[in-house]
């Protein structure tokens, strides 16, 4: 079964709460029951030999749980002697069998229930008369792995959880990652470590600190398992909608991952995993969402940890927390002598260059880049995500780099990699494909520089594009055509992004021009700057400050002089500037030449009229 048809009957359960439910409230209902229904079908295969463990251990004396979990061949096992087909045949007691049977769940999968405040469901669905109806239309669809696997599941849910949030005017992006991108990121993360990877029997360990559905947890996992299916990725994550968390920690448990390892709650605030250290982390945190609700706690991390907590380097302003995430990160990595770790995490534009010298952000980007630790960042193409059409950015962080990378930052600007959907969902128009996504990782994996080289015919119609590596020769125009170049993947040093802001300073005059000296402490007989008249400018690290002052300040200001005191250092990284390509306009004459032809033809229509 597809995850459309899937979806498609799961959806036609609203049918069945239109009126007593607000449209807003039906994925409180629909997805508890999925995960429900999806538990039952696993573990009906095991259902009678669970049972008689049961029986068996209670009467020997012993502690059932470690005999049952081996039973049920699941990290999870339910002892009641119903299931969802039994519970339909006793419908005067649907209510507290239903209870009964969630209760009778181990306790990994009761607080999955919790999280969907499920119970409180059952109520109002026995008092609306609806919840034979709904229990009956659930037990009808089989939801085993081997009819819907966990692939198609996790899609199912993300799908579920868009058409919800869309519903309730919620942020849908805000609970999924689209699942190209996810296998774009996942595909960075692992390319340089393919060697490793493909050994018998290696484990690694891979964290999401906003969760989600666990989708790229999940993709992470499907990736390795393709790449070498005796490798071990063990998951952990945290999430802090309640609805979203249920659905990650269910699709872990069906997964066989450990589930103590996904945990509820707000990472900034209260950091589920304190202490640990991960091989790979991936994250799609929030874009331009404030911190407001978690300043006290951050703050207070900020000032009295400093750099032995997470939030060392500097905070972000408050309308903005996804530079947090990125810091978090940071302080998950494992040490480089351990092996170290490598992430990838979602941004949008403004980590990259807002605030000026001194601010949280810029000293964010400074303890990144003079620290080595950013590998690469992707431009993606606008409209990819369901809540957004801005421009978004991968960065993939590692305090690993292999030698070729050291000291070095690779931009690839990925934007024209994209392919129209047969249909939008929300925000999302474009997708990547298997071959774009291949592409990107090709160019991130054998770390050079490239062009994308764009073909024109003689009418100006573009018939395709070559990607052109560094010393490889451009493909030749047709007759009459062109070929466009433009840069598609750039190396650049680490240094090359951060600048000296100085404070330029231009005297104090009197009426008469005369300039006016300061008479006391420090400022006795020197120069008193106007403040109407102070400027600043950045100029690059490579560059000495003074040559930089002589050659464009002194000429333009003589009486010109710089504050020291004020000087800082701060990183930008302006990405689209560095893939910027001018176009001249085109000459005067065809304008002219166009525009006469235009307008004999517009003088001739307006004669046949007047004919």
């Amino acid at each position: 079964m597809s995850y459309q048809n899937l979806s498609a009957f799961i959806w036609s359960v609203a049918d069945l709460l239109r009126g007593d439910y607000k449209q807003s409230d039906y994925g409180k209902v629909i997805l508890p029951f999925t995960v429900l229904r999806r538990l039952d079908c696993v573990l009906e295969p095991t259902k009678v030999k669970v049972l008689a463990e049961l029986a068996a251990k209670k009467k020997a004396g012993l502690n059932p749980d470690p005999f049952l979990l081996r039973a049920s061949g699941q990290s999870f096992y339910n002892t009641s002697n119903l299931d969802l087909r039994k519970l339909i045949g006793d419908q005067d007691h649907i209510s507290q069998n239903l209870y009964a049977y969630v209760q009778a769940f181990s306790p990994a999968v009761r607080d999955i229930f919790e999280g969907f405040s499920f119970s409180t469901h059952i109520d109002k669905l026995a008092k609306s008369g609806l919840l034979y109806l709904v229990t009956e239309k659930f037990a009808g669809i089989d939801l085993h792995p081997e009819a819907v696997d966990n692939h198609e599941m996790g899609l199912a849910f993300e799908e579920l959880i868009r058409k919800f949030a869309e519903l309730s005017n919620e942020t849908a992006g805000e609970h999924f990652t689209p699942r190209e991108v996810i296998r774009l990121m996942v595909n960075l993360l692992f390319v340089e470590d393919d060697d490793v990877l493909t050994k018998p029997g290696v484990v690694r360990t891979i964290y999401d600190p906003t969760a989600g559905t666990g989708g790229m947890l999940s993709v992470a996992g499907e990736h390795l398992a393709a790449l070498n299916p005796q490798a071990r990725l063990t998951m952990f994550g945290q999430e802090l909608n309640d609805e979203s968390y249920a659905i990650c920690k269910a699709d872990m448990l069906i997964k066989g991952q450990d589930v103590a390892n996904i945990v509820a709650g707000n990472t900034l605030s209260e950091d589920g995993h304190a202490h640990a250290n991960f091989d790979y982390m991936l994250s799609n945190p929030p874009f331009g969402v404030e911190w407001k609700k978690v300043e006290k706690e951050v703050r207070k991390e900020h000032e009295s940890q400093g750099f032995n907590g997470r939030f060392g380097p500097g905070l972000p302003r408050i309308s903005d927390g996804s530079l947090l995430f990125l810091l978090h990160l940071l302080s998950k990595m494992r040490p480089a002598h351990d092996g170290g770790s490598r992430f990838g995490i979602v941004l949008n534009g403004s980590p990259l260059f807002t605030g000026s010298a001194g601010s949280g952000e810029s000293e964010i980007r400074r303890h990144l880049l003079e620290n080595d630790l950013v590998e690469a960042i992707i431009g993606l193409p606008t409209d990819m995500f369901y809540n957004t059409g801005i421009s978004t950015y991968v960065w993939i962080v590692s305090n690993q780099k292999p030698m070729p990378r050291k000291g070095k930052v690779q931009l690839i600007d990925a934007s024209s990699f994209w392919q129209k959907m047969r249909k939008s969902l929300g925000s999302k128009r474009k997708e990547m494909s298997d071959a774009q996504i291949a592409d990107v990782t090709k160019l991130f994996g054998s770390f050079v520089e490239a062009q994308l080289a764009t073909i024109f015919d003689a009418e100006g119609k573009e018939l395709g594009q070559e990607i052109v590596l560094a010393g490889e020769r451009h493909p030749t125009a047709p007759d009459g055509g062109k070929v466009k170049l433009a840069p598609l993947s750039r190396i650049f040093p680490n240094g090359a992004f951060g600048h000296s802001t100085i404070t330029v300073e231009r005297p104090l005059r009197d009426e008469k021009g005369n300039i006016i000296l300061g008479n006391k402490g420090k400022q006795k007989g020197k120069p008193q700057p106007n403040t109407e008249l102070r400027d600043t400018e950045n100029v690059p690290l490579s560059e000495d400050i003074e040559t930089y002052f002589r050659r464009e300040v002194l000429p333009h200001a003589p009486d010109a002089w710089i504050d020291e005191e004020k000087t800082k250092v701060g990183y930008e990284i302006p990405f689209n500037r560095h893939f910027y390509v001018f176009e001249p306009p085109r000459p005067l004459a065809e304008i002219d030449a166009d525009l006469l032809i235009v307008t004999d033809r517009i003088k001739a229509m307006i004669e046949g009229l007047a004919a």
